[in-house]
């Protein structure tokens, strides 16, 4: 994971630190909007890395409510969409979502295909290096 984040923070485009890490309570409320728990790589990954701007993709965001990666928005359009209730996506890409499951995998679901099986990864650092760090 420590690497992966040093990677990430070395990637970083945001030079103008407009997104900021949370702190704990933020999550707090975060859990409380969207009824859920948060799977503990998710904390570690929205503690640590979720203010990195890289690449393509725009993983969720919890600090600001008005950008499209905030993740009770994206959740909520995410489940208005189809996808389970009982995951929660971590980024958005063409018409799906990359997910999180309360064990911590990550998968990819999309409207008309569900849960893709040949997308999975056995945690949210792998995801990062296989697919974030990589777009």
């Amino acid at each position: 994971m420590n690497e992966v984040v040093d990677r990430l923070r070395e990637c970083n485009q945001d030079r103008f630190q407009s997104i900021t890490l949370p702190e704990d309570d933020d999550l707090v409320i975060i859990q409380e909007q969207l009824l859920l728990h948060l799977p503990p790589d998710l904390r570690d990954f929205l503690l640590s890395v979720s203010d990195v701007a890289y690449g393509t993709l725009q993983p969720v965001t919890v600090t600001d409510d008005f950008a499209a990666s905030h993740l009770p928005e994206m959740a909520s359009v995410a489940w208005d969409r189809g996808m389970p209730r009982e995951y929660l996506p971590i980024c958005e890409f063409n018409d799906g979502y990359y997910f999180i499951a309360q064990e911590g995998n990550i998968c990819f679901w999309g409207p008309r295909i569900g849960v893709d099986e040949d997308s999975h990864w056995d945690s949210i650092w792998h995801w990062c290096e296989e697919v974030w760090l990589q777009s």
